[in-house]
């Protein structure tokens, strides 16, 4: 019975995406958009709409009795009598049937002839905008915050709004995220782009990251569906997943992003149960479709666009295999009418059809673009972000916020400089200076990015402070000597990880192990040995094992700074000196050892690989929990510099 509830709550919100978008084809009001009600806001519901709860919020969904006797019919008649007879769908229709149209990463969907609106499809990570282009900001999602228009209560609100803004400002049509595959083995390359190891909290961090990037207008595409959690094998593997398991942990964030209207999902590359995830009737038809009520349309994973026969064949299902198939009585005309609408649904939802921006940049010829500046003032809110996102795992006799010290060491690559510049590296793919984003389709070119020993030796100027440092991971005589007689050291550690696509330090974009990149640990134990205030501050992508020195009496703090985005050094300054009190939370649960975790990534194999999701329910803190096992710092950790002694 809770499962039958929770998919008519779905159905009911994405019906509410069906009558919008074809309420727009027929002519009908589309003022009455989905309104908070209820609770403590007690605003009333239009006539046909009743205010219902979706998980801690009520919004103003269609009314199913007064749908079913004055509205439903209705809309049926005009689907069939309009919407399906007007141009822009018969063009439409025309092209999902002959495929005239470049469909690749960052380039335009034209539908001709050219008086008709193209779509302009971009990838995004949730910690990154735009990729490629320039004047963008790099924002970091803040994993922990239910969203508010105040940036310093709730800076999730202005990140997400921040995303749409900057889309809509470059002319994208849509946007390709958020990623919300859960973390279920802590080295797998890309849990940096998703909402870490629990399903509520990647639910969530989905349904606001959506409903942000749809406020402005631009369609967001909920990615990958479903059970891509590794990158190894990606396209030669098939996840193996129980009913079970599947509908409560690795479905829900898609659930919650039905919820928020998202206007498209984004199939994987990998099989499940045997199956391709872009061709799987149970998971798209029976779950996507048909359990969760999705209304709009799934596009496939990048490199498989559009409809290629095998990875890489060059050869397609669209285009004259399709005319075909449907001239044979294979494929109905009600799939193709069906496909067609799906897409146009998302189109006029956002409101796409009437003066939405035109494209301004070219990808492959940089030189062609408009160079429209969209930042805004977002580099403030990025900052406030990334110091509100910070993590405090350890602060031993209270050593920050720092109080004028007057003299401080700053040790490791970690908190320096790339060599050449912050966009050194092809799509972010080295590990050269501060940590700020992993690498892969999910990247960004950064305008700039502070590092903290920029940021920490322009602080402590103010104080008067001597700053030392020594920014290389492998001296480690060089990291003693900055350290020695210092009041405070700094050692910084990163590790990194990505997209297949990149080797990266032997990193086949998932992690070999959960250790510090560049022998961290050795570096801190070096330092920790002649500096009795030894601050741990750890850039990474996910959970490394810390086991080695967190118990050395000379490390007295640990701040886990994540991948904080272009205002990386300022961010993490204003936590160390209290401008910002720390409060942050653990998304994923620090082990004490790598094999402590339930799953692993599965590095060998030939042919179709199996991943056998064996563990079924008991990932990340359900299988600590139910094993017994104490974790290093528990999913949902996170100390105060005003309370450091309260956790949650």
């Amino acid at each position: 019975m809770l499962h039958a509830a929770v998919v008519f709550s779905a159905h009911v919100v994405s019906s509410w995406l069906l009558w919008l978008a074809l309420g727009m084809l027929c002519g009908h009001s589309t003022r009455n958009l989905p309104q908070q009600c209820g609770g403590s806001n007690q605003s009333t519901c239009s006539t046909g709409y009743v205010c219902q709860q979706l998980n801690e919020t009520y919004q103003c969904l269609p009314d199913a009795a007064f749908s079913a006797t004055s509205a439903s019919s209705t809309m049926e008649e005009h689907m069939l009598r309009h919407s399906r007879s007007s141009p822009i769908f018969l063009c439409l229709k025309k092209r999902v049937l002959e495929q005239v149209w470049v469909y690749w990463e960052d380039h335009a969907l034209e539908l001709q002839p050219p008086s008709h609106p193209f779509l302009d499809f971009l990838d995004y990570a949730c910690k990154t905008v735009l990729s490629e282009y320039d004047m963008l900001t790099n924002i970091r999602i803040s994993r922990r915050d239910k969203c508010s228009s105040n940036v310093q209560s709730h800076p999730h609100e202005a990140t997400r709004c921040c995303h749409g803004a900057e889309f809509r400002g470059k002319g994208v049509n849509v946007a390709l995220g958020p990623m919300m595959n859960l973390m279920r083995a802590p080295a797998a390359g890309r849990n940096w782009e998703g909402g870490g190891g629990d399903p509520y909290l990647s639910g969530e961090v989905a349904f606001e990251t959506i409903q942000g990037i749809q406020s402005e207008g631009v369609q967001a595409c909920a990615k990958h569906f479903i059970n891509n959690e590794q990158e190894h094998f990606r396209q030669s593997s098939s996840s193996n997943v129980d009913d079970r398991t599947e509908h409560e942990l690795y479905a829900h964030p898609f659930l919650r992003s039905v919820q928020a209207n998202v206007a498209a999902v984004m199939c994987s590359y990998n099989q499940i149960n045997g199956t391709f995830a872009c061709e799987n009737s149970a998971t798209l038809s029976g779950i996507l479709k048909g359990e969760l009520g999705f209304q709009g349309y799934v596009t496939s994973e990048q490199m498989t666009m559009p409809g290629d026969e095998f990875f890489g064949s060059f050869s397609s299902y669209f285009g004259q295999n399709l005319v075909d198939a449907v001239n044979s009585g294979n494929v109905s005309q009600a799939r193709i009418d069906d496909l067609a609408t799906r897409i146009l649904a998302g189109w006029f939802l956002l409101g796409q059809d009437s003066g939405y921006p035109a494209v301004n940049f070219n990808s492959w010829l940089g030189f062609l673009g408009e160079h429209v500046n969209v930042q805004g003032d977002h580099a403030n809110i990025i900052r406030t972000i990334g110091a509100a996102s910070t993590i405090l795992l350890k602060n031993k006799g209270s050593v920050l916020p720092l109080n004028a010290p007057r003299s401080i060491a700053v040790i490791g690559s970690g908190a320096g400089s790339a060599f050449f510049g912050p966009n050194e590296c092809l799509d972010r793919s080295c590990d050269d200076g501060v940590l700020a984003m992993g690498w892969g389709s999910g990247y960004n070119n950064y305008p700039y990015l502070i590092a903290p020993v920029d940021a920490l030796t322009a602080r402590a100027e103010l104080d008067g402070t001597t700053v030392t440092s020594s920014l290389s991971d492998s001296d480690l005589n060089g990291a003693a000597t900055a350290a020695l007689k210092k009041d405070v050291a700094f050692v910084f550690l990163t590790a990194d990880s990505g997209e297949a696509s990149y080797t990266v330090e032997g990193n086949a974009g998932d992690r070999n192990d959960l250790n510090a990149w560049h022998g961290g640990d050795a570096l801190v134990q070096e330092v920790a040995g002649v500096n009795n205030n030894t601050v741990v501050v750890v850039n990474s992508v996910g959970p490394i094992i810390v086991d080695s020195w967190i118990e050395h009496p000379n490390v007295t703090a640990l701040v886990w700074s994540g991948i904080p985005g272009q205002e990386a050094g300022n961010a993490l300054v204003d936590v160390l000196y209290g401008a910002y009190n720390p409060s942050g939370r653990l998304p994923f649960t620090i082990a004490k050892n790598e094999t402590d975790y339930s799953a692993r990534v599965i590095y060998d194999g030939s042919g179709t690989v199996q991943i056998p999701y064996s563990e079924g329910l008991l990932i990340d803190y359900r299988h600590f929990d139910a094993a017994n096992i104490t974790p290093r710092f528990e999913f949902g950790f996170g100390l105060s510099t005003q309370l450091s002694h309260i956790r949650t």
